[in-house]
């Protein structure tokens, strides 16, 4: 019996210390997951949605699923835009989130 109360009082040897020491680790490695991985993303998405507010008419664009045209209408009650595609003129309409890429290059992007 008294082998089982030593036993019992061995195994509470952590020190306040070395506890505060493992939240200090625990609290710098999640932080270094929040710098690696969450934060470019923010920035990334951030970065679209401003490419795809600043698209204006006469703007090549490129939509997600691949479409080429040329932005000839903004509607901005209805969030999208109206683009032209083709030789042959064609009109389609489509929502600001599925523009994929803003080919052209304006004047105040090559100063900032």
């Amino acid at each position: 019996m008294n082998q089982f109360m030593t036993l019992e009082s061995g195994a509470q040897s952590g020190s306040p210390l070395s506890m505060l020491l493992m939240l200090a680790v625990y609290a710098v490695f999640i932080l270094a997951l929040y710098f690696i991985f969450f934060r470019p993303q923010s920035k990334k998405k951030k970065k679209e949605a401003e490419m795809r507010k600043n698209a204006q008419v006469g703007d090549e664009i490129t939509t997600i699923g691949g479409i080429c045209g040329r932005i000839i209408a903004v509607k901005d009650e209805t969030d999208s835009v109206v683009i032209e595609t083709g030789s042959d003129k064609a009109k389609l309409r489509i929502k600001r989130w599925a523009i994929g890429s803003v080919d052209t290059v304006h004047e105040d992007d090559g100063a900032a």
